[in-house]
């Protein structure tokens, strides 16, 4: 993939993220489907399926990057940051649907007994599909990292978890292949622990995604930076409370800051000012700092 310019805006890199990730999956879950049906392939009709839940994620991580990189109004004050986990939650959904689907297709197809031979063809469409969907993953988690994005790693892991289906088929297809009609079945449970992994995978990504819209506290490294940066501060005499939360890309701070009680309200007011600066200077992606100047030595609740 080619690199990102340096000066472009995590949203917008997220967004064309997602849209490489829709345009591809487009043209896998065609090629799928139809090697799937015409190689009498349970596993890769599943694995078809799965791409198509991908095109429908990515649109949706697409559409929310988008909200959340949208200017705060007089009716969202603190922007529309939170449509950016909101969007993984909902992938995360899509990946635990994905696998109760095919989970309930391959327990009934064993149950039922019934199995045609795959063709030996599948394999190849199934061997170009994990190379692609694993270069893809790479490349999206990659950007989700880098702009720390919960819905585009959520996207990311939704592309290894294709390639994880096209795996776990191609060794469904190659041992009934190999085995002949008695093996057959291999397709089917193929397509059963396929389902199990990304069952994982959507439970591993919901609850992060929740975390974010309650507002849970990001990584404690960010706090702690946060706090020595403002104990540098002149004035500063010591730090009380320090919540930091994420809305979107942004974080925004509220900081307990003590100071010399004898100072005037101008002084602490003008400390207060240079704790804001020296946060935001620091960490650009902290939007705003509230900080609440009290007097050294005194505790409050």
């Amino acid at each position: 993939m080619a690199a990102e310019p340096q000066n472009q805006h995590p949203a917008t890199k997220g967004r064309k993220s997602a849209l490489i990730g829709v345009g591809t999956n487009l043209i896998l879950a065609a090629a799928k489907l139809t090697a799937g049906i015409i190689g009498h392939s349970h596993a890769l009709v599943a694995d078809a399926i799965e791409s198509t839940a991908d095109v429908f994620s990515s649109l949706i991580v697409w559409g929310g990057l988008r909200i959340a990189s949208t200017p705060r109004d007089r009716d969202h004050p603190y922007g529309h940051g939170k449509a950016e986990p909101l969007a993984a939650l909902v992938v995360a959904v899509f990946l635990l649907f994905a696998a109760g689907l095919i989970g309930f297709q391959s327990l009934r197809d064993l149950h039922e007994g019934q199995h045609k031979l795959p063709s030996r063809f599948t394999l190849v469409v199934l061997l170009g599909v994990i190379i692609i969907k694993e270069v893809l993953f790479r490349y999206v988690v990659t950007i989700g990292k880098e702009i720390s994005s919960t819905a585009v790693k959520s996207d990311a892991w939704h592309h290894r978890s294709d390639a994880i289906t096209s795996t776990a088929a191609f060794v469904g297809i190659s041992i009934a292949v190999i085995g002949g009609p008695g093996y057959a079945s291999a397709d089917d449970w193929a397509a059963l622990a396929a389902a199990v992994v990304i069952a994982f995978n959507g439970y591993r990504l919901f609850l992060p995604a929740l975390q974010e819209v309650m507002d849970a506290a990001p990584a404690a490294a960010l706090e702690t930076e946060i706090r020595q940066i403002a104990g540098g501060v002149p004035g500063v005499a010591g730090l009380e409370k320090c919540f930091v939360r994420k809305m979107g890309f942004e974080y925004y701070v509220d900081i307990h800051v003590e100071v010399d009680g004898d100072l005037t309200v101008r002084q602490g007011h003008d400390i207060a000012h240079d704790v804001k600066a020296a946060i935001r200077k620091a960490n650009p992606r902290v939007t705003d700092v509230l900080v609440h100047i009290e007097p050294q030595g005194v505790k409050h609740e």
